[in-house]
């Protein structure tokens, strides 16, 4: 939510990417972007905070991000992970405020399967 909480995470490495959020404070959003397709372990994934209300949210997703492996959101704090076709769509919900999930969470990836951890 800060610029200093985001240079924190990147001084730990190996690389820290990141997408604007509701609740970041404005010099963070205008750094960050909406979207963001980053490669790692070998999958492209897709990240963006806000998805959108949950009817059509799986076709949305993965009309913004084509060619993905997986896309993960965020908003809701409410894990999710379902495959739409050959990508799967992932909402880690939170480690730190579950808000109204039954539990703090955050995804593994494993040898491109996502993999939801209570924490």
């Amino acid at each position: 939510m800060s610029s200093e909480v985001l240079a924190d995470l990147a001084a730990l490495g190996p690389s820290v990417h990141a997408v604007r959020g509701n609740m970041d404070e404005p010099p963070l959003r205008s750094v960050l972007p909406e979207r963001l397709v980053v490669e790692a372990e070998g999958l492209r994934i897709g990240l963006v905070h806000d998805s959108g209300l949950p009817p059509g949210r799986a076709e949305r997703l993965v009309s913004w991000f084509p060619g993905c492996d997986v896309i993960a959101y965020g908003h809701s704090h409410l894990p999710e992970i379902v495959r739409a076709g050959q990508t799967w769509i992932v909402n880690p919900g939170s480690p730190t405020e579950r808000r109204r999930a039954p539990a703090h969470t955050m995804v593994v990836i494993r040898d491109g399967v996502p993999e939801l951890v209570v924490v």
